[in-house]
């Protein structure tokens, strides 16, 4: 559940408290005995252990340490996994409001403290017929006076953006599917001042995107492509930053069909499209000036009695033939009717956010996303230093022409998939070829789903990519302004 997070003036607090400490010397006189911080000096000393706590019957008192000496984003980390452990024992007692008092100099380090909490304490209930959750925090008292700097509006705006995506992600595949997609995203949107448009399949076949088209083939729901646009009146960028999302709702790979032990997550293959629609909201909340654009093919991929064939060959919009040889390869298709649609925009630079390869999860697991970029050097360095501040790394792939030499076709212009080896590369340099544009490619098939709970990205969908694609553009208009 979300929680929320309220505000107290007053000197000391009556409920469950967390002291935030960098050292014991910090804490306030009289609120434990001299017993009471030798065992949390002790303790804390040893290897692992971040926070301590003591009953006090109808309350806990929770001192959690910190450091304050940050020499990268794995320190910054570590507070976010301090928060979260923290969490886990207030869950575990079925504590429902804490107060946090922050006893650092660096009261700015607390918000990672609080965004590790607000991360962790996500799950998704939505058909479970007991009520009894696992997560019971429900609200977060600070002192008034840490409003600026734990940033708690952004803290709010970012809980709500991620947990949507999850929910999303999570949803069962007869729930979501290419025609309510549009619905959720429209119901997300509508106090916001992202203008959201829909085209549906009569305007997606006059546009000639065939590789949309082809891959719906086999589809019972018809297809949709859904463009969100933030254009603030004093947005500081000439050239818009267009966002490309893969939606593939449900994919069985058609009529390469899945083996059943890896067809049960794959309601997960619209994770990019979820992705892109919660980053431009939480610009757009965040009122960023800054003309951002996503786009949302989407459609699944199912072996319906019409559905396309190895051996097909489709007509993309950019005009290029494609012959396909693997109709479980079909997410570059759509995306790349995306990416050759955006060119209209002249865009200052396009990156696309995709479940695209179990190559990709293979290489790194569910640790980083896999990052490629083609005359986007500059804001590739920028994306990774974004990507480390908010710890969803990206790991940059090599992007050499070569690889696409596995992509040829006799009869098209090119296949849709490669052979064996670098099978991530291979699905970047695919969609390369419909860009004219500077291009990043994101490939997020590991940490976009996971199977079992890591740190404060829970079990099933984790909304990466949100706080990677906000904190990109943000940076970005605090550099140009």
């Amino acid at each position: 559940m979300d929680i929320k997070i309220g505000l107290y003036k007053r000197k000391y607090t009556t409920g469950t408290t967390i002291y935030l400490i960098n050292t014991v010397d910090n804490l306030p006189s009289g609120a434990f005995s001299k017993e009471e911080i030798s065992y949390i000096k002790n303790s804390l000393r040893k290897e692992k252990q971040d926070f301590v706590f003591f009953n006090r019957l109808s309350k806990f008192d929770i001192v959690a340490f910190v450091s304050e000496k940050i020499k990268n984003e794995n320190d910054i980390e570590k507070i976010r996994r301090t928060g979260n452990n923290v969490l886990k024992f207030i869950n575990k007692e079925k504590i429902e409001e804490i107060s946090l008092d922050v006893y650092i100099e660096e009261k700015s380090l607390s918000k990672y403290f609080i965004e590790g909490i607000l991360l962790g304490n996500y799950e998704f209930t939505k058909y479970k017929t007991a009520n009894e959750p696992k997560k019971h925090l429900k609200s977060i008292l600070i002192r008034q006076s840490l409003v600026e700097n734990i940033h708690v509006f952004e803290l709010m705006r970012t809980q709500k953006a991620v947990n949507f995506v999850r929910n999303m992600v999570n949803e069962i595949p007869s729930e979501l599917t290419s025609l309510t997609f549009p619905n959720y995203i429209k119901d997300f949107f509508k106090d916001t001042d992202v203008k959201v448009e829909v085209l549906t399949k009569q305007k997606i076949k006059s546009l000639k995107m065939g590789g949309l088209l082809g891959v719906n083939r086999g589809s019972i729901d018809e297809p949709t492509f859904t463009i969100l646009e933030y254009k603030p009146e004093k947005h500081f960028n000439k050239k818009p930053y267009v966002f490309v999302g893969k939606g593939v709702m449900y994919d069985t790979g058609g009529l390469n069909l899945k083996p059943g032990n890896y067809m049960s997550d794959m309601k997960s293959d619209m994770a990019g499209g979820a992705a892109v629609a919660g980053a431009i909201h939480l610009i757009a909340e965040m009122q960023i000036p800054a003309h951002v654009i996503a786009l949302i093919p989407a459609t699944d991929n199912r072996p319906g009695e019409n559905a396309y064939a190895p051996g097909d060959v489709l007509t993309m919009m950019n005009g290029k033939t494609v012959e396909i040889t693997n109709t479980d390869a079909e997410g570059r298709l759509i995306l790349a009717d995306a990416l050759a649609f955006a060119q209209k925009y002249n865009p200052s630079v396009v990156i696309d956010i995709a479940t695209l390869t179990g190559a990709a999860h293979v290489a790194i697991g569910h640790y980083a996303i896999v990052g490629m970029e083609s005359g986007a050097s500059g804001y590739f360095e920028r994306l990774q230093n974004s990507a480390d501040k908010v710890f969803e790394r990206v790991v940059e792939f090599p992007f050499w022409d070569e690889y696409f030499d596995d992509m040829s076709s006799d009869i098209a212009d090119f296949s849709n998939s490669g052979g064996r080896y670098a099978g991530a590369i291979t699905a970047g340099k695919f969609l390369e070829k419909f860009t004219d544009y500077p291009y990043i490619h994101l490939d997020i098939a590991g940490p976009a789903f996971l199977e079992k709970t890591w740190n404060y990205w829970p079990k099933g969908s984790t909304g990466v990519g949100v706080r990677l694609l906000y904190n990109f553009i943000k940076n970005e208009y605090n550099r140009n302004s």
